[in-house]
């Protein structure tokens, strides 16, 4: 496998789906943008007792995608982070190459080392056990 991200590409950012969030996330988020944690919850977040994920926009994806890319990329969450090593992904050699047709970074630069992709696949799990149960 080969992975390189591909300079100015959002693909990724712009996929049906959830990002969600540790609680970590929540709070370097919430300091990024000078916010309470309490007033980013109030404005960004759907909650339940498990999981937390940002709230979806009507007209994009990801409310902080803009024009000039992710304007939280500094302090992304772990989900955003660390994609594509997601264990959807690199668990289903399927799911890989389906990602291929959207992701223009997939087969491109180098190696991918297999021991860091599954230390990123590991926090997933831990940080989302909910998601990934079993």
């Amino acid at each position: 496998m080969r992975f390189e991200c591909q300079r100015g590409c959002v693909n990724c950012c712009d996929q049906p789906g959830f990002v969600y969030l540790t609680e970590a996330d929540h709070l370097r988020i919430a300091a990024h943008l000078h916010l309470t944690p309490e007033a980013f919850q109030a404005k960004y977040l759907y909650r339940t007792k498990n999981l937390r994920r940002l709230r979806i926009p009507r007209k994009v994806q990801c409310v902080f995608l803009g024009p000039e890319g992710c304007g939280i990329h500094p302090v992304k969450p772990l989900q955003c982070s660390t994609f594509p090593y997601w264990p959807e992904l690199l668990d289903n050699p399927m799911e890989w190459e389906k990602t291929k047709e959207w992701c223009p970074g997939m087969s491109h630069g180098p190696l991918v080392n297999i021991k860091l992709a599954n230390k990123q696949v590991k926090q997933m799990r831990a940080a989302h056990p909910h998601l990934y149960q079993g």
